[in-house]
Formats: structure tokens, C-alpha cells, sequence
């Protein structure tokens, strides 16, 4: 299986790029592992949030295969503990899914074709954190699960 990890827009924080990736390099030995950003919309002071959000959404759907299983990263979406989120990660292993895509969205969400094209939706927290750490908390708990799921010492109970 491989994972990838798509967002909009770049990560401008230096040391958020640092940590990112740092993880993206772990992540790497245990599976595939792409992390592709698309460039953030220009102009957007003349579009309605609807009308940024349809945008993205046609931005993203473009990446994606029909094959793919899509999770959104989504405020909606269902929590997990850690433990519970590597055992929905081993569980699309072992259904043989070919590409596992978590997705983060512009500032104003998904476009509601994205929403029908998903699978499923996670959220990370009931807290609201910035789109730029999102990201880094996403991936560092990609590789918590790994090492869960392989008994490796970095997740302790």
C-alpha cells in the first residue's frame, strides 16, 4: 500500500517544514509515501468562499484515482486514539488497498464534490488547529501508527 498525504498550499513556517519533513523521511521506511501540496489559488479576494472551495475541490479531485480510498481530515470527522488509528491504517493494509489518500483542504473546507468523493472523514482533534499544523501533527501520528503497528518503543500507553 502506498500512503499519500495531499494539502493546498505550501508550508511556510521554515521549522514546520523541518519537522514535516523529518517525518516524511521516516515514513518513508516503512511504506510509499508522497506528500503533494497544490499551490494555493491566486486572486481569491474576487471569489466567494463557495466559489474558492469548488476551485480546490476540482484542484484536488484532479490527483485523485478512481481507486483511491480518500480520507478527509475534517472537523466532522471521526476521532481516533492513536492505538485505534494504526489498526485503520493495518486494516487498509490487509484489505489490499492499493493508495491511501488523507486530504486537507483549503481555509473554507471542501467543496461538496469532494465530500461525495470521499470515503471517509477523520478528525484530529475537536480543537481547531491551523492548516500549517495540521500537517505536522498528521504525519507525526502516520508515523506513530507505523511504529504501533510494527511494536517499535515511540508510542508508549
Amino acid at each position: 500500500m502506498k500512503l499519500t498525504f495531499l494539502v493546498i498550499g505550501k508550508t511556510v513556517d521554515s521549522h514546520l517544514q523541518v519537522l514535516i519533513g523529518d517525518y516524511q523521511k521516516r515514513l518513508g521506511f516503512y511504506m510509499p509515501f508522497d506528500y503533494i501540496c497544490i499551490p494555493e489559488l491566486k486572486n481569491t479576494k474576487n471569489l466567494s468562499e463557495a466559489e474558492q472551495k469548488e476551485k480546490e475541490g476540482e484542484l484536488l479531485l484532479k490527483q485523485l484515482a478512481t481507486s483511491d480510498y480518500v480520507v478527509l481530515l475534517d472537523e466532522h470527522g471521526k476521532e481516533f486514539r492513536s492505538v485505534d488509528f494504526a489498526k485503520f491504517i493495518e486494516n487498509k493494509i490487509l484489505a489490499s488497498q492499493k493508495n491511501l489518500v488523507f486530504v486537507v483542504g483549503g481555509p473554507y473546507g471542501f467543496s461538496e464534490s469532494v465530500y461525495k468523493r470521499a470515503n471517509e472523514k477523520l478528525s484530529l482533534s475537536k480543537m481547531t488547529f491551523s492548516h500549517q499544523m495540521v500537517r505536522l501533527i498528521f504525519v507525526e501520528q502516520l508515523y506513530r501508527a507505523m511504529t504501533i503497528l510494527k511494536g517499535e518503543p515511540y508510542h508508549h500507553e
